[in-house]
């Protein structure tokens, strides 16, 4: 059972993107595609593309070579993708401040394509855990954007806590996913680097990685699921702080 390629190996592949077209339809037909429009993309594209990755492995038509270039377009898109909506989600917890809200997301996302470009770039030419180009540069490039993925959704969970900003129920959930799979998915790249594990050894934590992802896409399901509690807001005007007064200047010097 716990072996590559086993029943349970091709169902922690496939069921869980299904599971996420799942939850884009959800979004679309509750119309939460004008909230989240980057995660939908990420939803629609990230399973598709997975699953032409999954294609591409039991497929006896596609090369070993060939295989890794599919492979290396889907890490590269889905990985856009991901920073795309951080800054997103981003916006959505400055909301209350329009200024910050655009830059932050402006800035998290052009920062995101960008370390993806160099990252690409200098897992081409760098000497990784294999002798094949390929395969040491995707590991490298899959850990890069692992390291800043988790780095930047840990900043923006400490930078809302800091301000005392309020989340609304989506955008936590997404981020909570994405904070989970990331940190997971580190933690075992760094016991593979440091602790030289069987080939046993790694399929299981291919196994632990690939279930951690399903379980996040549960998440996802539920809270586009279940919907927020609708809260009155109140009519007063926001008190003051440092991220109004930011905002206020951020403001005046955009108008400039």
């Amino acid at each position: 059972m716990l072996q590559a390629h086993s029943f349970l190996w091709n169902y922690l592949w496939v069921a869980p993107n299904l599971f996420l077209l799942g939850v884009a339809i959800l979004i679309w037909r509750r119309g939460l595609s004008r909230q989240v429009p980057t995660f939908l993309a990420f939803a629609i594209l990230g399973a598709f593309g997975d699953l032409a990755v999954f294609g591409a492995d039991i497929s006896p038509f596609v090369s070993a070579p060939n295989f890794w270039r599919i492979d290396w377009a889907y890490l590269l898109l889905v990985s856009l993708l991901k920073f795309l909506v951080i800054g997103e989600i981003c916006a959505r917890v400055f909301s209350q401040y329009a200024s910050i809200s655009r830059l932050s997301r402006l800035l998290i996302s052009g920062f995101g394509a960008v370390l993806v470009l160099l990252g690409g770039i200098i897992a081409g030419f760098a000497h990784g855990d294999n002798p094949i180009f390929l395969i040491s540069g995707f590991h490298l490039l899959e850990q890069t954007v692992f390291i800043i993925e988790t780095g930047l959704i840990i900043f923006l969970f400490v930078l809302a806590a800091f301000f005392h900003l309020s989340w609304d129920r989506l955008s936590f959930g997404i981020l909570l996913g994405f904070g989970i799979s990331a940190s997971v998915q580190l933690a075992t790249w760094a016991i593979i680097a440091n602790a030289s594990p069987s080939e046993h050894t790694r399929t299981l934590f291919a196994f632990l990685n690939m279930g951690i992802y399903h379980l996040c896409i549960l998440i996802w399901f539920y809270y586009v699921l279940v919907p927020q509690k609708v809260v009155s807001k109140s009519e007063l005007p926001l008190p003051e702080n440092n991220l109004a007064v930011w905002n206020r200047e951020l403001e005046r010097l955009l108008q400039q």
